[in-house]
């Protein structure tokens, strides 16, 4: 049998942050982003929890390529911070990594705030680490209460947001169930999607119309429609629910191979000097989810 193969360097490292170089730049969208608000609140009140992951840049010891990380170093160089806690990887393959990377979702996170609240920290306390209203973080306490174990394993590491939960409450388990095989295989997790999928919900299959006496926004025959519509379509996504294993492999796929053409300084400096709108692109799907 042969041996794993180790991914990391044994131990950390402590790393000037000017010798870590982020292989994106931190945009004005980034800046603006709920999620790097909560990181920086984050380092501010408890310091780093997870090193960066960086690589060591070749033929220029000392320096460092950024794989994963880019919202903390950001945050630590606003702070003040000089140096930071690192892995050093052995592989520079920066976007298979960020893939595999389990970035914390809503439901896992309402899963740490109820585990530190039932060891006795304080809404407050979790309320300023998190950036958040003591209001909110006491409210959501109840998220997760009259939703399907299953519905929650498959949305449990999904972007999913608080709003678009509270809609399960209103459909019965089974069609919980559905709503969220449906979410996971299109891909969408918004209010407005679940809302969408909660009026095409047949009628047997709710656990509470009040939703629908509230609402002037449809008439009953468009409802009607829209239920029709929703089974439909759902029964077209199960037909593609297998294609999309294969079709992020191609993906990734692609992007080992744009690296490794961008890697070649002759063909980067070509389409700098000749294909600089190609380029650019080339870029933008390397740094996918190089957060």
């Amino acid at each position: 049998m042969s041996e794993a193969k180790t991914a990391f360097q044994a131990g950390t490292m402590v790393i000037p942050l000017e010798k870590i170089l982020p292989i994106r730049p931190f945009r004005p969208k980034d800046e603006a982003s709920v999620k790097f608000r909560t990181i920086e609140t984050s380092l501010k009140e408890i310091g780093l929890i997870e090193p960066l992951v960086v690589y060591p840049q070749k033929g220029r010891s000392g320096t460092y390529i950024l794989l994963d990380g880019h919202f903390r170093i950001e945050a630590l160089k606003r702070l003040g911070h000089s140096d930071v806690l690192c892995l050093v990887s052995i592989d520079d393959d920066a976007f298979t990594y960020n893939d595999k990377v389990s970035h914390i979702s809503p439901i896992q996170e309402h899963s740490m705030i109820m585990r530190a609240i039932g060891q006795g920290v304080a809404p407050e306390v979790i309320a300023k680490t998190l950036d958040k209203k003591v209001q909110l973080i006491r409210s959501e306490m109840n998220l997760l209460d009259g939703i399907n174990a299953e519905a929650i394993e498959l949305l449990k590491d999904k972007p999913i947001t608080s709003a678009a939960l509270r809609l399960f409450k209103k459909v019965k388990a089974a069609r919980q169930i559905d709503m969220a095989q449906t979410m996971v295989t299109v891909a969408n997790y918004t209010h407005s999607y679940a809302k969408a999928l909660l009026y095409g919900t047949m009628p047997d299959q709710l656990q509470t119309t009040d939703f629908m006496d509230k609402s002037k926004e449809l008439k009953p025959e468009e409802i009607a429609r829209m239920q029709e519509e929703s089974s439909r379509i759902e029964k077209e996504m199960e037909m593609y629910r297998g294609a999309y294993g294969e079709n992020s492999l191609k993906f990734n796929a692609a992007q080992r191979y744009l690296k490794r053409l961008l890697d070649n300084a002759r063909i980067a400096r070509f389409l700098e000097k000749s294909h600089r709108d190609i380029l650019d692109e080339f870029r933008e799907i390397v740094a996918l989810e190089a957060h």
